[in-house]
């Protein structure tokens, strides 16, 4: 009995050596392809050049990131800017006075907020109506503002 014994272990030996050979070869190479292949069904590389063709499966913008703050003076600029076009010059100034009363660390800013905003209103307005909205807000700057774009 010892003898079919043995040879049965050597036999369940025998068939687990390419089994388990191809199964350490499946552990190590499957997961690399994976990657691979996954990394490959993410993106297409456009090698010709033109930019028409390429293609990025993966969204540019990942909503689990926070997008890049604006500084606040850029926010306050623009959303004057449109105050300007939408209503009139004179209430964006008067914002930005608020505005800069509200948060000093704005005074900074006011002199080429209060430009920008005298360069489009001459744009909308025209060089002499853009000058009667014109007030001492940031020492004249928007007066500044409108007379630099008027004559350049």
């Amino acid at each position: 009995m010892t003898h079919s014994a043995n040879y049965t272990q050597k036999q369940r030996r025998a068939h687990r050596g390419p089994a388990r050979r191809i199964g350490r070869t499946l552990a190590l190479v499957l997961p690399v392809f994976l990657v691979l292949s996954g990394t490959l069904a993410v993106t297409r590389v456009n090698w010709s050049g033109s930019s028409s063709d390429s293609v990025l499966t993966a969204s540019a913008d990942d909503l689990s990131v926070p997008a890049k703050s604006r500084a606040p003076q850029d926010v306050l600029r623009d959303r004057l800017l449109t105050e300007l076009q939408e209503k009139d010059p004179g209430i964006a100034l008067t914002h930005l006075q608020e505005e800069v009363d509200r948060r000093p660390s704005l005074a900074k800013h006011c002199v080429s907020i209060a430009r920008a905003l005298g360069r489009a209103a001459v744009q909308a307005y025209g060089p002499s109506r853009a000058q009667s909205y014109a007030r001492p807000v940031c020492d004249t700057s928007f007066a500044t503002g409108v007379a630099a774009h008027q004559n350049g």
